[in-house]
């Protein structure tokens, strides 16, 4: 009786151990999302001490254009026969299991609800790639050849955080650089460092007929670049009690402006 007791024991002792080192492995060592923590401080701060030149905070510095001002069909993903816009890509392998499945989410999200269809690259020349480098990021639209989408896997690896750095592949700016967002919030330059006050000028963005939204998954929180901890550097108008740089997932205006882009 006493031999078949210390068996039990010494085996569910080494399942305790062996869950403890599944969940370890799984985890990846990277941290978990503090619910207090808007999207715009998060990429922000993955993105301190980048090497890449970045505007609005994530927004690689194009090269051979202004790719501010990518809204004519050649910085599009382009639609095939059967009506879906298909988009090829590869995921590094320095991403863990974990790693991939969270990417892998992120783009079926896109599936559900728009006619985007992101698959597998085999020999197409024009292709994104989720990589493991030192910051959350990405080119505006579709920039030619490989396309970097940057997921630095000790903060970018959050559902909404993807889902935000492949819009911007698809061609969408942040809402709170739109061209009527003085309608919507009001810029406290005061409250921004001075070399950090180009990341609000406006953009000529193409709005696609949708009303401003405070709950998009591309609006930075109201502290984003703000010179001093506590001080907001975006106010809501009229009510300053709005909630802005969720990271939940996209809302319902960014899917239907994917699907106005697209012609879904």
């Amino acid at each position: 009786m006493m031999k078949t007791s210390l068996s039990l024991l010494l085996l569910l002792l080494g399942l305790s151990q062996a869950q403890s080192l599944v969940e370890e492995e799984s985890s990846g060592d990277i941290p978990e999302e503090d619910d207090d923590m808007d999207i715009s401080t998060m990429i922000l701060s993955s993105n301190n001490g980048s090497s890449e030149v970045l505007l609005e905070g994530d927004l690689v510095l194009p090269t051979t254009r202004n790719a501010m001002r990518c809204w004519s069909k050649s910085c599009l993903w382009r639609k095939s026969s059967n009506g879906h816009v298909m988009i090829p890509y590869t995921v590094n392998r320095a991403f863990s299991s974990s790693d991939k499945s969270k990417i892998q989410n992120a783009m079926q999200s896109f599936h559900q609800r728009t006619c985007l269809r992101f698959v597998p690259r085999r020999n197409q020349y024009d292709f994104i790639s989720f990589e493991n480098r030192d910051g959350c990021y990405s080119g505006l639209g579709k920039t030619g050849g490989m396309q970097v989408l940057s997921l630095n896997r000790r903060g970018c690896m959050h559902h909404g955080i993807i889902q935000h750095e492949i819009n911007h592949a698809l061609g969408f700016q942040h809402e709170q650089t739109r061209s009527d967002r003085d309608k919507y919030v009001r810029i406290n330059w005061q409250n921004i460092e001075p070399r950090m006050a180009y990341n609000f000028h406006r953009q000529n963005t193409n709005n696609l007929n949708t009303p401003y939204d405070y709950s998009s998954i591309m609006h930075y929180g109201k502290t984003a670049f703000s010179i001093q901890y506590g001080k907001d550097s975006i106010t809501p108008i009229p009510n300053s009690r709005v909630q802005i740089g969720q990271r939940r997932g996209m809302s319902q205006t960014d899917i239907l402006r994917i699907n106005r882009l697209y012609g879904c």
